[in-house]
């Protein structure tokens, strides 16, 4: 059986069933006059992981696996918008307020667009995502299922909110996940570190923590 090298051991690779998810690597939240930067943030910590993401992402191209990207967002009418969402935070600008790259968070605007550096191509799944999981109130479970996938990558932020989120989604579903290391970040250090604890603790309870280069190692990218 092929493995990737991880903690808190090696992962089961299933490659002919493996896709890679990029969650939420927006405008929004890695540049000055989003909403990220709205809250308090230093976006530059984000910003820091993008040639790593994007290494990722051209490796799992190269080995002919599918790369799905999600995008938090939400309609201009902010009908899918709760208010619990909505005040929390206290930030400068709240979701759906207009901002620097426009209404803040809401499809279709230029801040709630993927890095540039990080875009999808033709053929790539975006998933539109209203809450912080990326199987809520999404089709991203029936496009796993019709692409056959069983194992997940995660990369994206945040490591603990977004990212953590989602993998436990996933987890909850039955698939298998792995989480790469420098491909991830939070605005805040110590919440990076605790989430990876959390996800690998008590023998991958939620999913597996590795490297860049020993996974793109491991799917011959």
């Amino acid at each position: 059986m092929d493995q990737i090298r991880a903690l808190p051991f090696a992962f089961p690779l299933q490659k002919d069933h493996l896709a890679l998810i990029v969650i939420d690597m927006q405008r929004d939240f890695a540049e000055p006059g989003g909403f990220g930067a709205s809250l308090g943030n230093d976006v530059s910590r984000i910003t820091r992981i993008i040639p790593d993401v994007k290494r990722l992402i051209e490796g799992f191209r190269r080995a002919g696996r599918p790369v799905i990207h999600t995008m938090e967002c939400h309609k201009p009418d902010l009908s899918d918008l709760p208010d619990a969402k909505r005040n929390r935070g206290s930030p400068k600008l709240r979701i759906g307020d207009e901002g620097p790259m426009g209404r803040i968070l809401i499809t279709g605007e230029p801040g709630t667009a993927i890095l540039p550096e990080l875009a999808p191509t033709k053929g790539e799944v975006v998933i539109e995502k209203p809450g912080k999981g990326a199987f809520y109130a999404t089709d991203l479970g029936k496009v796993l299922k019709v692409k056959d996938i069983r194992q997940l990558v995660f990369a994206g932020v945040t490591t603990e909110v977004c990212v953590q989120t989602t993998m436990r989604e996933a987890n909850d579903r039955g698939y298998e996940c792995l989480l790469a290391e420098e491909a991830t970040e939070s605005y805040f250090p110590e919440f990076k570190e605790a989430a990876i604890a959390m996800i690998r603790a008590q023998g991958a309870i939620v999913g597996w923590t590795a490297h860049v280069g020993d996974i793109l190692e491991a799917i011959g990218a």
